[in-house]
């Protein structure tokens, strides 16, 4: 792997009691585009939070450029996001806002440019997703997956070393995934920046990234490039990249032999590996 512009070392989160996190080491190298899969509920999401100091780990450490996100205090904090893009899930543009006004926001509330270097920019990454004829229309105008685009151009509009995608192919028809799936290789080429996709569309996410991460039980439950992946024959792995229905996670959530109460057979309700449902 390349040096890394991130790290997680021996990382622990929770909530209360609730473990979602135990022991987990990443490593993400510069100019990569690492994916990191599982479940839903396996804390995929956490980590993303995690790595942007929305919240703090219980142990362990996230290294951004070397620096302790955890350890940081608001200046420290504030000046290593403005390093981070974030690409949310749906994109969560201002509904009342323009689409340049959109890609406009970050440069205007963390940089003190002109107007007209504003302008410039604004074009120049709305020109790169294919969106500068829609500069005046508002989120409401454009389609679901062009709107995808111009929270991309926003995630992108200070040149970030790293961007983080949560579940960017969520919603999209099979025209705008490919779109979509293509753009974020490009843009990672072309910035030179660490892309993460929290995702759990495997073809796409197979077919652009350089490293997988598959997040289980906790933690990483196993890892490698796409190839190594499909090749696995953990069954786990196996489960979630077939989309099989049978295997170690279950359809019916173990409730502690409540279905005797009910009058329901005791073999109605198989167990559920504490895995992705159970877990924020």
């Amino acid at each position: 792997m390349p040096d890394p512009i991130l790290e997680l070392k021996q990382v622990e989160f929770g909530y209360g009691e609730t473990s979602v996190l135990s022991s987990v080491d990443m490593r993400f190298g510069r100019g990569q585009v690492v994916a990191v899969m599982g479940g839903s509920g396996c804390g995929k999401t956490t980590i993303l939070r995690l790595i942007g100091g929305l919240i703090r780990a219980r142990r362990g450490q996230v290294l951004f450029e070397g620096q302790n996100i955890g350890a940081l205090d608001e200046a420290g904090l504030y000046a290593a996001r403005r390093r981070m893009g974030m690409l949310f899930q749906f994109g969560a543009l201002f509904t009342d806002m323009s689409v340049f006004d959109n890609v406009a926001f970050p440069l205007r509330e963390h940089t003190d440019l002109p107007d007209d270097i504003v302008r410039d920019l604004v074009l120049m990454k709305l020109n790169a997703v294919g969106l500068r004829g829609a500069r005046a229309l508002t989120p409401s105008e454009i389609s679901g997956g062009m709107a995808r685009r111009v929270a991309l151009a926003r995630a992108i509009a200070l040149d970030p070393a790293l961007i983080m995608y949560d579940e960017p192919f969520a919603g999209l028809d099979p025209i705008s995934l490919g779109i979509t799936a293509n753009l974020i290789r490009t843009l990672n080429r072309a910035l030179g920046a660490t892309s993460i996709l929290v995702t759990h569309d495997v073809p796409e996410s197979f077919g652009i990234a350089d490293y997988v991460y598959f997040i289980a039980n906790g933690g990483v439950h196993a890892e490698g490039t796409p190839d190594m992946l499909r090749a696995s024959d953990d069954p786990i792995v196996r489960q979630f990249i077939d989309a099989a229905p049978d295997g170690p996670f279950k359809f019916h959530y173990a409730n502690a032999g409540l279905d005797h109460d009910f009058g329901f057979a005791s073999a109605a309700s198989a167990s559920v590996p504490a895995s992705t449902e159970t877990r924020a």
